[in-house]
Formats: C-alpha cells, sequence, structure tokens
C-alpha cells in the first residue's frame, strides 16, 4: 500500500484489465522463481515503525502531512489517519549488527520528528493502541487526505454494502459500527522485513507462522480501546474487523482479507502470490505499461507492479514480498507486533522470532501432521487474547493427540537454543546477546506491555476517574519509553 496511485474513479473495464495483468504477473513470477539461485545472497532486516503524534495531553494530533512537509524525509510515509506516521528503516545486513543499526536510527528518526512536532507541542510515541484515543477521533475528518485512502476506503465501502462492525470481547465488550476504515489507523505495529532463500522460503515460512503466536502473547502492547479493557494484543481483532468487506449477508466463505493465512504452504512462495491473486477481488486496479512475461523470458527482472499493488490490500500477519530491486529477492514480512513499549523491545520481539522460527525450520515438515492449520490459526487468536495466560496446541513427534502447553512453558524449552540458531543465521552474537536478555527478563517477570498498562491502569483508577487515569498511564508510558527501558524494569 506504500505504491501511490494518482487514480481514484475505476470502471468495469479497469477490473478485467487488472485481472489479466495479475495474472500476467503470476506466469512471470513463475518463472523468475524458477531461475537456479534466485534471491540468493547475505540476509538482510529491515523495518517499518508506524508511530501516534500526540499533543502535550497525550490525546491525538492531526499534523503528520505538516511534519511530512517540515522534513522532507523520503524514509517517513503518511499513514491512514492524520495522527500517525510510518518510519521506513534502511535495511542491513545481519552480519553487520542490524539490530543495533535499526535501534540508533529510530532512537535518531524520533528525536527528529519530536523536533518537528515542537510548533505543535507534539511528540511521536510508539504504542500499539493509543490509551487516550476516543471514538470522536476517527471518523473520515481523522483520515489523511491521499488518493490511494480515498480510493482504499471508497471500493472497501462499496464491497462491504454497509458499515464495518466491530465486536471484540475481552475483559470488557466492545461494540460499534463504522461508515469508514479509519479505526484501523488505530492500529500502529512494528513490521519487521527478512530477506529469506527462496528455496529455503516454505519451510522458514510455515516455522515463523506456528511461532508467531509465541512471540504475538510476548509482544502483547495494546490492551485497551476507547477506555475499554479488551484483548492483550487488541490491534489483532481490530484490525481484521475495522476492513473486513466481505458482505454481510452473503452464503459463500470469502476469506478475510486481513487474516492468518489459509494453510500451510507446501513448496514455495509461488503459493502464497497465487492464492492472493485468485481468492481476493482487487481493489485498486491500477495499471502498468511492464509486459512482464517478455521480461522474465529475456532474463530480466519485472517488477510485478499489479501484483505487488494487490499483495498491499490483502493483509497476512506473516506476508510474502517479491522486491525486484536488482536480480530480485523475496522478503517475509511480518506484521503481528505492535509498536512499543521501547526500541530494545521491538528488537527483542524481531530476534525472538526471527531465532525461534530458524530453530524449527529443520523439523517443520515432521511437526506440521501434528498441528493441522486451524490449530495455528486458534493459537494465534488465543495469544492475542490471553498473552502469557494463553495455553496453546503445539505439536510433538510423540503426541498421541493434540497437547494443550501454556506460553511460557514453551518458550523456557525453546528460548536456550535461540541465540546459537541466530548464530546459524550469521547474525553477530553482541548484537543478539543483549535482547534475548531482555526477553528472558519479560518471561520471568511476565510483565509485557500489555499487563503493564492494565496494572498500571488497575493502581490509578483507585484514585481517579477512568479518563484521568489512562491519560496519568499513558504520560508514565511515554517517559519510559522515551528512554528506551525495557518494559520488564518498568515500575
Amino acid at each position: 500500500m506504500g505504491l501511490e496511485i494518482e487514480n481514484t474513479d475505476f470502471d468495469d473495464s479497469d477490473f478485467r484489465e487488472f485481472g489479466e495483468r495479475l495474472r500476467n504477473n503470476l506466469k512471470a513470477l513463475e518463472m523468475v522463481l524458477a531461475r537456479p539461485g534466485f534471491g540468493e545472497g547475505d540476509l538482510s532486516f529491515g523495518a517499518e515503525l508506524e508511530l501516534y503524534i500526540v499533543d502535550s495531553n497525550g490525546r491525538p494530533l492531526h499534523i503528520n502531512q505538516e511534519i511530512i512537509a517540515k522534513l522532507n524525509d523520503p524514509q517517513l510515509t503518511l499513514e491512514l489517519n492524520r495522527y500517525n506516521l510510518e518510519y521506513n528503516f534502511s535495511p542491513v545486513m545481519i552480519k553487520d549488527g542490524c539490530f543495533a543499526a535499526t535501534e540508533r536510527e529510530a532512537l535518531a528518526a524520533i528525536d527528529k520528528i519530536n523536533a518537528a512536532a515542537t510548533e505543535w507541542e507534539g511528540k511521536a510515541v510508539p504504542v500499539g493502541i493509543l490509551p487516550t484515543l476516543e471514538q470522536s477521533d476517527t471518523g473520515y475528518h481523522a483520515m489523511t487526505q491521499l488518493p490511494r485512502f480515498e480510493a482504499l476506503t471508497k471500493e472497501l465501502t462499496d464491497i462491504r454494502g454497509g458499515p464495518f462492525t466491530i465486536a471484540i470481547e475481552g475483559e470488557e465488550k466492545l461494540q460499534l459500527a463504522m461508515d469508514d476504515v479509519t479505526l484501523e489507523g488505530a492500529n500502529t505495529s512494528f513490521q519487521i522485513h527478512l530477506r529469506v532463500p527462496a528455496a529455503e522460503f516454505a519451510d522458514y515460512y510455515n516455522a515463523l507462522q506456528l511461532v508467531t503466536p509465541l512471540v504475538v502473547a510476548m509482544a502483547a502492547n495494546s490492551p485497551t480501546l476507547f477506555g475499554h479493557k479488551l484483548w492483550q494484543e487488541t490491534r489483532i481483532p481490530l484490525f481484521k474487523q475495522s476492513i473486513d468487506c466481505r458482505p454481510r449477508d452473503s452464503l459463500h466463505p470469502i476469506p478475510a482479507r486481513v487474516n492468518f493465512g489459509n494453510n500451510w504452504i507446501r513448496e514455495s512462495a509461488f503459493e502464497l502470490f497465487a492464492e492472493s491473486a485468485l481468492l481476493y477481488r482487487p481493489i485498486l486496479p491500477d495499471c502498468s505499461d511492464e509486459d512482464p512475461i517478455a521480461i522474465a523470458r529475456s532474463g530480466g527482472t519485472p517488477s510485478l507492479h499489479e501484483l505487488r499493488l494487490h499483495q498491499g490490500s490483502i493483509w497476512l500477519w506473516n506476508r510474502p514480498v517479491y522486491d525486484p530491486k536488482g536480480a530480485g529477492h523475496l522478503r517475509i514480512e511480518l506484521r503481528s507486533f505492535p509498536a512499543g513499549p521501547s526500541i530494545k523491545d521491538m528488537l527483542a520481539n524481531a530476534a525472538l522470532a526471527i531465532g525461534l522460527a530458524k530453530l524449527l525450520q529443520p523439523s517443520i515438515k515432521e511437526l506440521l501432521p501434528a498441528i493441522p492449520f486451524t490449530y495455528a490459526i486458534a493459537n494465534f487468536y488465543r495469544a492475542a487474547q490471553s498473552g502469557l495466560a494463553a495455553e496453546l496446541f503445539w505439536p510433538s513427534l510423540k503426541q498421541n493427540q493434540p497437547e494443550y502447553k501454556s506460553v511460557p512453558d514453551i518458550l523456557k524449552s525453546l528460548l536456550p537454543e535461540v541465540p546459537e540458531n541466530l548464530a546459524a543465521m550469521g547474525f553477530v552474537p553482541e548484537d543478539y546477546e543483549g535482547l534475548i536478555k531482555i526477553i528472558e527478563e519479560r518471561l520471568a517477570t511476565g510483565q509485557t506491555g500489555a499487563q503493564w498498562q492494565l496494572s498500571k491502569l488497575a493502581e490509578l483508577r483507585k484514585d481517579m476517574h477512568k479518563r484521568e487515569a489512562l491519560a496519568e498511564m499513558f504520560k508514565q508510558y511515554q517517559s519510559n519509553s522515551a528512554a528506551n527501558i525495557p518494559v520488564a524494569q518498568w515500575k
């Protein structure tokens, strides 16, 4: 969705042409992926960080376009709502200390944004869902006025044929209806990009799908919305429901555009790209003039504009990315982890996810028969709802039936082997050792970002009204986050 478009009005002929070009893109992709050695090379790490911009009272501040204009930084991009920004990090080879380099760049970027926002007494803060957000902060008036956002809203609303309904039940319940998709902008995340060799993609991707619920539970940082205590990681159901454009009365089992996936993949990344092209209706039929099949046949690397644009409108929590730069390569984009609480926490989550997946990759083919994909989906939502208190289906080659295990028990058994697997991938020990200690401390204390927010809120509610308590809790959150203190050490 970072690909900008100019046109926002489409007719049936646009969709027909886009569909034909999408199928040609798939044929070209299949040819490119079949090339010996495609995408091989040193592994790299990249990331995107979505941020809230808040005023001196911790309330949303609608100045993202003003900051963009002031800074003129190509790594800063606009998000759906006017109080959000996204920073796109420079990719770093994992052998070059990618985590430390990303941490330095993140702290510098936030300082730069804060300096630009001083004029409006604003600050940028990484938090999954802003605790002080109110329902009046969403709606068309809050949307960033860009053609791609307007087109996205129009097409999703037209397909839906009515309001988007939100129904989330946790400690408290929240039910509401929205006429637009701006509630999606309440969610901010730390999205990780990891380059993966095409030949290893299927096994590594499946392993990553298996371990993602563990990291979601550890990373949880979004326990409230509009003052309601909901899931430990409320972003997960909120994102899905806020842009769920499936017709309300349809009898057809159309998959949601935001989902964890439809199955384990068998052989290659191509299956995921083909699935997106064949299962999901295009919503932004913007076409290029490229002949991708001719380029692929001549040994070139096609841009596959239509396929990449279409992929950007299907929000898998772990999404395949085709990058045409150079001779082309594949990445996995990890989208399920929230922004915050601190930069160190986010990088620790990244190291944990990557290392766990590498640990299970060699045995993943043997493990998959012991965990049907429907169980993996259930694990994902259990982890988002209950965090470290979740019990998950966990596969074993010795089981006779599905077994439940708690998230802490699973992690305690796997975590000691994560460092050696990061080293085997080429990560530098001094780059990840401190991050693993952050995970160990968080696991020992049981204090995730979500748990800290809820505990602090309960403490403050003894003497304050809810709105005051939320504001004070967030004020303390901001202070700890800005100091880059791991959440397990927050008082």
